[in-house]
């Protein structure tokens, strides 16, 4: 069974929407953020609220609700929190996880560079290879739901190979043609 991991910046909204549909699915997934704080929407655009990663998803949550209940109910985030939090229970940041994927499936540009540049600077003591690919999602709910649609069928290509480090080539430009989502690959080591 090929291991995935899904990335967003904060391990939030994006990475946890692909957590969500390949759990459904059951795949063998984590997900990460690669931030060095999750952010999310505050009142206005320049007052997010932030919070350390491993903050509780139910802690999260319950802050939130008492500062603005209606705010947060009408954006999406307290449904998002209450998903999250029935899928595990923190956010989690990448460059803490000493966990090793077959796959890392990344959200948006940043998010791969960071992904590739962690991986770059641990060296590869196990010489053990990792497929890492993008799929340019734009951070909000509607878009990272169809995101998660295209990270679904790019696992489930990837599941069905008989050989993943020779077919992946070939499954990533077939999903890139069928989509609007801008796709980037790389390989890594651990």
């Amino acid at each position: 069974m090929v291991q995935f991991a899904v990335i967003c910046a904060s391990n939030q909204n994006r990475s946890m929407e692909g957590h969500h549909v390949l759990n459904q699915r059951g795949f063998d997934v984590h997900s990460y953020g690669t931030g060095s704080m999750v952010r999310l929407p505050g009142a206005s655009a320049d007052n997010p609220n932030v919070f350390d990663f491993g903050t509780p998803y139910t802690e999260i949550y319950a802050k939130l609700k008492a500062r603005d209940s209606e705010l947060y109910t009408r954006n999406g985030l307290l449904s998002m929190l209450d998903r999250n939090q029935k899928i595990k229970l923190a956010p989690e940041r990448f460059q803490d996880s000493q966990i090793t994927f077959d796959v890392i499936i990344t959200c948006e540009e940043r998010c791969f560079d960071a992904v590739c540049e962690e991986l770059t600077s641990r060296g590869s003591p196990f010489c053990k290879r990792v497929h890492v690919i993008n799929v340019a999602i734009n951070d909000n709910h509607k878009d990272a739901s169809i995101g998660g649609k295209v990270i679904l069928e790019l696992a489930e290509k990837m599941e069905a190979a008989e050989d993943l480090d020779q077919e992946i080539e070939p499954i990533v430009e077939k999903v890139q043609a069928q989509t609007p989502h801008s796709l980037l690959y790389s390989v890594c080591y651990y």
